[in-house]
């Protein structure tokens, strides 16, 4: 009959700049969505690159390496024979884009840009995008050449249009836009399109499902027609928690629901529907047909292709449901513990520590960690093996498997009671039994003598002793003596010798109080810059290419690549940016917690408003260092025309009739020698190049050719040479 289509929509647990990770996820919702028989695919907001990169989007490499994602997907057969609606930046004519980009059998159909961006509140998208302002209106994208070769397209539709398929007709908003006062669903239906999609990225707040949920209902309730929602879920790198919460709805009645905070990637949601419901849904609505009669077109994108089959009378179709919220008590215990599992899995810590005063605030913040313990355990029970690998990762045990909440809460929640004179006997005991409830590994110690100690070391230096304010002592005293706890005794001190009074209590109560287990050891003292890895000068550089240059790995490797051609080999600017980049996606949550700065550079790190970005990063960058690693090896290979390096000679005929492999491994020995180099046989050129990488201090020019000649016996040894 051709009137029953099966479309699906999902939650993924994105996060910014995983390219490699949100591909997998996308392409295993995709193959999801064809095995329970969708012809369509929805997918979340910006589901590349992950909603939350925030700056990265000024990056081209957030572009360049969305482009590349694309281009697995359209080559992926498990694209083939569904249409694909992904998200993903977009640049045309030189302006950045929050686009759809749908495509069918390695073919584009439409790239739809967002045409009213999200600008209040947590979002920030005029920060980064601009609204497609032409409603009804195409312009043609010119398709990059990575591509053009696989779609065989050199251009496609872009601007504010809808598919045509052979039996029905498909519309797309992006997220702000079904909040908006005159939403394009509106118009659309008005036009003849049956089937709406809405790629969201909205993030948890209290009760907002019941707003989402109204606003879908309502606007299928008045103009009829299918209704899919899709939403990222979990952290994806810093503060906000998208809490899935898909749906797909016909004619005011909810047909499928998503879990609003669950530990699952991904989430697949489909339904069966007859197309015929909506067209006589429509029919009856005399004063939407009246207005329907006026409207003006769509352009409109004519798809070869049915969501339908003409086999489908027996398919079944899905029935109304109706919407369970959870309670505001429910959302604040969930929502935040689903929020502590993606933070303490993708940090990749041992778990947590927090300090318990016996107050409401810290009781309540070890009682999320608890939740969060009873969502895992319920996670592997339903037979979740993403979750029942990272706990294993997390207790550094390969065969555990949780069963009981309150024994993993002992594994991943350190509590401690710190009690000094001023304490009662009553928080104590709360403390402890609070632990002992929720099954946290609970220590209790006396901080007197600590306490003591700098008071007594303070009075020595000043020769006053600080008081109380019921024993005399000042408003300032009182407040910096309340505070004296391990973690902020420095703080206390320069408080109570300068007189200064904090802008607010730095006590160890409540959600600030709760923080990874950072295993640290103090470094050795080392000139300057070398505890780092990294010279200040070259970190000047690389701060500068990162924030005002607004360059991520892969392109701070190319642009180095040239600044550096006279002193690095490629293959020593590839190890340089990716030490950088790992240090610094490991430190950057150090920006949340420190005290507000004075702005003076350009490539200031500041977090505040200035260098919007993640604090959570896939620290292993796999598919920018991949990219990086495949340009170094066509310089390897010759592909790449490599710089000759200041005062190298040219290699003699002989040894460069060795394998071309084994050249950028000399330039390195070059490179670490100095004033000295070697060149000896292929066989252990390799050995030459790394074995003496360690070598510090450097040896003199002398010594290294003579260590060179005393490694390399002959027939190894092929020739020797002095570098200017």
């Amino acid at each position: 009959m051709g009137r029953r289509v099966t479309v699906a929509t999902c939650a993924l647990n994105q996060w910014a700049l995983d390219f490699e990770g949100n591909l997998q996820r996308i392409l295993k919702s995709i193959e999801i969505a064809k095995c329970k028989g969708a012809t369509y695919r929805l997918g979340p907001e910006l589901e590349i690159c992950g909603y939350g990169c925030w700056d990265h989007y000024y990056e081209s490499d957030t572009l360049l390496h969305s482009l590349q994602v694309l281009a697995a997907l359209l080559e992926s057969p498990v694209t083939q024979d569904i249409i694909c609606d992904v998200g993903m930046p977009v640049m045309h004519r030189n302006v950045r884009y929050n686009c759809r980009v749908i495509f069918l059998n390695r073919r584009i159909l439409l790239i739809r840009p967002k045409m009213a961006l999200a600008n209040e509140g947590n979002y920030r998208e005029l920060r980064w995008f601009t609204p497609w302002s032409r409603t009804r209106q195409t312009e043609e994208y010119f398709l990059p050449r990575m591509l053009q070769s696989l779609t065989k397209q050199e251009t496609v539709p872009f601007g504010d249009a809808v598919l045509a398929t052979r039996d029905t007709c498909i519309g797309s908003e992006i997220c702000e836009e079904l909040w908006t006062p005159h939403s394009p669903h509106v118009d659309m239906g008005l036009d003849g399109v049956e089937i709406f999609t809405n790629a969201s990225g909205s993030h948890h707040v209290l009760r907002k499902a019941h707003a989402r949920v109204d606003l879908v209902t309502m606007a299928t309730t008045k103009n009829g027609g299918i209704y899919l929602l899709a939403n990222q879920k979990g952290c994806d790198g810093d503060r906000l928690y998208y809490d899935g919460c898909a749906l797909i709805a016909m004619n005011g009645h909810i047909l499928a629901q998503g879990s609003q905070f669950s530990l699952d990637d991904v989430e697949v949601l489909t339904a069966t529907l007859d197309l015929e419901d909506v067209r006589s849904y429509r029919a009856e609505i005399s004063s939407r047909n009246l207005a329907a009669s006026k409207a003006s077109p769509y352009p409109r994108v004519k798809v070869d292709f049915a969501l339908s089959s003409r086999e489908d009378l027996l398919e079944p179709l899905s029935e109304p449901l109706e919407w369970k919220y959870h309670s505001p008590a429910k959302e604040i215990s969930l929502g935040p513990a689903c929020w502590l599992w993606d933070f303490l899995r993708r940090s990749q810590q041992a778990g947590f520590f927090l300090p318990l005063s016996g107050g409401v605030d810290s009781a309540a913040t070890a009682c999320l960690v608890y939740s969060m313990c009873r969502q895992v355990c319920e996670a592997v029970n339903n037979g979740n093996q993403e979750v029942l690998a990272d706990v294993r990762t997390i207790v550094d045990q390969l065969d555990y498997m949780p069963r009981d909440p309150r024994e993993l809460c002992g594994r991943v929640l350190t509590t401690c009671y710190m009690a000094s004179e001023n304490s009662s006997r009553e928080t104590r005991d709360r403390a402890a039994e609070l632990a002992r409830q929720i099954g946290s590994h609970h220590i209790g110690l006396d901080i007197d003598p600590a306490v003591k100690a700098v008071v007594g070391i303070f009075s020595l230096a000043t020769g006053k002793r600080p008081l109380f304010a019921v024993h005399g002592g000042s408003r300032r005293e009182n407040l910096a003596l309340q505070n004296v706890q391990p973690p902020r005794l420095p703080d206390q001190v320069r408080l109570l010798q300068r007189g200064h009074q904090p802008h607010r209590r730095h006590q160890q109560d409540g959600p600030q109080g709760l923080r990874p287990l950072l295993p640290r050891a103090l470094p050795a003292p080392r000139p300057g810059g070398e505890d780092m890895g990294m010279t200040y000068a070259d970190l000047s550089v690389y701060g500068r290419l990162r924030k005002v240059a607004k360059t991520g790995p892969y392109g701070m490797f190319c642009k180095l690549v040239s600044l550096w051609k006279d002193v690095c080999s490629p293959r020593q600017v590839a190890d340089k940016v990716r030490w950088f980049f790992c240090k610094y996606s490991m430190n950057r949550h150090k920006m949340t917690t420190l005290t507000p700065a004075y702005h003076a550079e350009s490539y200031s790190p500041d977090d505040n408003r200035f260098d919007l970005r993640p604090f959570l990063y896939n620290t292993s960058w796999p598919w920018q260092f991949r990219c990086i690693e495949a340009q170094v090896r066509r310089a390897t290979k010759g592909l790449l025309r490599e710089p000759r390096l200041r005062g190298e000679r040219r290699l003699p005929a002989a040894l460069r009739s060795r394998p071309r492999f084994l050249r950028p491994r000399l330039r390195e020995a070059q490179v670490r020698f100095g004033s000295a180099g070697a060149v000896p046989g292929a066989a252990s050129l390799a050995w030459v190049a790394v074995g003496t990488w360690g070598q510090s201090p450097p040896l003199a020019a002398d010594s290294r050719v003579q260590m060179v000649s005393r490694l390399l016996k002959p027939p190894c040894l092929s020739f020797l040479f002095l570098v200017n």
